[in-house]
């Protein structure tokens, strides 16, 4: 079976790339859209012209740049406070923040209890 072909609202990835950047902007949901048509930062602005140059995996400490369909395909290296984790940018990241995509915290990982514990925790059963 055929995989779908990815649609943003309506338009495939080669229509979005031959938009200009106001359309794609109106494209946008509303936080993203205001966010846009702000201005880019000159790191934002430094940032789309590496993806644009084709250079390789780009480093980047910008977690709140918007994805636009110019970004498809690169790989950007994404600060996450002690290291920078890869992220592939896919169709569906549209609109997404970067940051979304590179979390700051690990998940809790629960274990059982040591020595010392509470009473409470002593009641388990040790197996």
């Amino acid at each position: 079976m055929a995989r779908k072909e990815f649609t943003y609202r309506g338009k495939t990835v080669e229509e979005l790339r031959a938009l200009s950047d106001q359309e794609v902007y109106a494209l946008l949901p509303a936080r993203a859209r205001r966010r846009m048509l702000r201005g880019l930062s000159d790191t934002e602005r430094k940032l789309l012209q590496a993806i644009k140059a084709g250079k390789g995996r780009i480093k980047t400490q910008c977690r709140d740049m918007v994805v636009l369909p110019s970004m498809i395909g690169a790989t950007l290296l994404v600060h996450r406070g002690n290291r920078y984790d890869p992220v592939i940018i896919a169709e569906d990241m549209i609109g997404h923040r970067l940051g979304e995509f590179a979390p700051t915290r690990s998940s809790v990982r629960h274990s059982a209890p040591g020595i010392g514990a509470t009473r409470s925790s002593a009641s388990l059963s040790v197996k």
